[in-house]
């Protein structure tokens, strides 16, 4: 009987629910009073330098509803112009009348909306005040911002790989504090990126935190399974740059000749023949001091002499601007949409430097020399 009682008084108080949200449901929703929203900037230079310091406060009077129900309280971001059709936001307390937004938090808002990093950008907000389907939406505001482009070194994780080849990479040899890094762009534990070795049998081991407590090296088979206790160095059987892979999470490695050159009918050796790039250790980039580019033809970058590794442009950065740095892509990790190739928009002679050091931001830089 008491087992019967606690099912008829669930099911009696389920029903009452039901009741009470159809009540509820005819109600409608009206806002008696609008709410108003103020900052304490008109415009605000975003700093990475102090990304976790204040950028913009706000205060606002809340809106009054005609039914006593606690909303949702956003601020909401949006290109001005554009009558926030794409916009932004960013959450605060339901029973909060002022909160800020960091440096770095508004620059990652900043980068959702699709703002220019570096330039001065007009944004307008507002308070969104919401409850179900329904929203209701404070006075609008001006704001001028200008981002900046996130460091990608700060911004995604990474592990070490200190050896006996790094002080001629322009690093110090067996330094977990100063070695080159693979980075991990999902933000997880596969890391990946681009290691220069002048010597064969070149020995490293991969590290984490910069520091040898944890440091992993192989099995001792050779057949690219790490161990933290009992491992052996890795060695790098010929001279050149290798492309590595870190599973840390799954103890794998894995690592492949990578040597880049540039190819294509706007180069002097046309589809022919690649011209390769030299390492510099002093600037830890790849660089062809100089080559002639025509402004009637493509050229790509690609890994030993082959197609299998590219470089390829994002599709608004395939004529390429002098002096200007833009980020690349590798289409063996599957950043790539179709084949496009770069350009320059006048012929001449040029400098072309590529940075790998980073997998997380590969970027390309010509100058017209």
């Amino acid at each position: 009987m008491k087992h019967l009682f606690k099912i008829l008084a669930i099911a009696f108080i389920g029903l009452w629910i039901v009741s009470c949200e159809k009540d509820e449901d005819q109600a409608t929703l009206n806002e008696v009073t609008q709410s108003k929203l103020s900052s304490d900037k008109t415009a605000i230079v975003l700093s990475e330098i102090i990304s976790d310091n204040t950028a913009i406060s706000f205060t606002w009077q809340k809106s009054q509803l005609n039914v006593a129900i606690v909303p949702t309280q956003q601020v909401e971001f949006g290109i001005k112009g554009q009558n926030f059709k794409k916009s932004v936001t960013y959450d605060f307390a339901s029973d909060a009348t002022e909160g800020s937004i960091t440096h770095g938090g508004l620059n990652t808002l900043m980068f959702n909306l699709g703002a220019t990093p570096g330039v001065v950008n007009d944004i307008e907000l507002r308070l969104k005040t919401a409850a179900g389907s329904a929203a209701f939406y404070s006075n609008v505001i001006d704001l001028k911002v200008t981002p900046y482009t996130p460091n990608p070194d700060i911004t995604y994780p990474k592990i070490n790989v200190p050896g006996s080849y790094a002080g001629a990479a322009g690093y110090v040899n067996w330094d977990p504090t100063n070695s080159p890094n693979l980075y991990s762009p999902g933000k997880n534990s596969e890391y990946r990126g681009f290691t220069y070795v002048t010597a064969s049998n070149s020995e490293y081991k991969f590290t984490i935190n910069q520091d040898w407590a944890g440091d992993k090296g192989d099995d001792g088979t050779f057949t690219g399974k790490l161990l933290e206790t009992g491992e052996v160095n890795i060695k790098a059987a010929t001279a050149g740059t290798y492309y590595t892979k870190v599973d840390w999470a799954a103890n794998t490695y894995s690592s492949i000749i990578a040597n880049f050159g540039v190819i294509g009918d706007a180069t002097p050796t046309g589809w022919g023949s690649d011209t390769d790039f030299v390492y510099n250790p002093t600037t830890k980039t790849y660089v062809i001091n100089s080559i002639a580019l025509s402004n009637t033809g493509v050229f790509k970058f690609r890994a030993n002499d082959d197609w299998v590794m590219k470089f390829q442009p994002a599709s608004a950065d395939e004529t390429l601007v002098s002096g200007t740095a833009v980020q690349s892509y590798l289409n063996s990790e599957g950043t790539v949409t179709g084949d496009p190739g770069y350009k320059v928009s006048q012929a001449g002679n040029y400098k072309i430097e590529l940075d790998l050091h980073n997998s997380a931001y590969y970027k390309l830089t010509i100058t017209k020399l």
